[in-house]
């Protein structure tokens, strides 16, 4: 399994579960679970997973992510 790139399709990712979560959790990436081609979910960092709980969701982290990027354009 090819742990340098970002999208695994679900399948493999299933197989290689144990692999990926160890990337996660050690080096610090993301990966995203793909079915046929499209992007469905992601494994993250605990910690980066709470932030966004702490937001009060995907969708306001993902705002609040936008505004601080729009801000430093």
């Amino acid at each position: 399994m090819d742990t340098e790139k970002s999208d695994h399709p679900i399948a493999e990712a299933r197989a290689n579960l144990s692999e990926l979560l160890a990337s996660v959790r050690l080096l610090r990436r993301a990966y995203f679970l793909t079915s046929r081609g499209k992007r469905q979910a992601a494994l993250v960092p605990a910690e980066l997973g709470e932030l966004v709980q702490q937001a009060g969701g995907p969708d306001k982290a993902a705002a609040i992510i936008a505004s601080h990027l729009a801000g430093t354009e």
